[in-house]
């Protein structure tokens, strides 16, 4: 699963399914797999922008000033972006990994 949205989407239909329904515990953990990886994922791309923007900050002073801070903006927007997405989707994968839990209880 590459779309994050898509992801999501799968997960909270996991978790919004009634409380009586009993999901096929085979494909949720497939989905918990595929969230773990994408949170791997997303957390190389905050590392590879956090690097960037040091890199970036480290040579502000040199050559294209205006290039550089327009660059700044791009990574910072791009590092909110990861950030959130990364909250978002580890709150989800712990509210799945409890349902899972439970699924595999009853």
């Amino acid at each position: 699963m590459d779309d994050i949205g898509t992801l999501l989407a799968q997960i909270r239909a996991y978790l919004d399914a009634p409380a009586g329904a009993t999901p096929d515990i085979a494909r949720m953990e497939r989905t918990l797999t595929d969230g773990y990886a994408h949170a791997l994922t997303l957390e190389g791309e905050r590392r590879r922008i956090e690097r960037r923007i040091g890199a970036v900050a480290a040579t502000l002073e040199e050559g294209d000033k205006e290039g550089k801070a327009k660059e700044l903006g791009e990574l910072s927007r791009r590092l909110e972006l990861a950030n959130d997405q990364l909250s978002q989707l580890r709150s989800l994968l712990n509210a799945l990994k409890a349902r899972a839990a439970a699924v595999r209880v009853a």
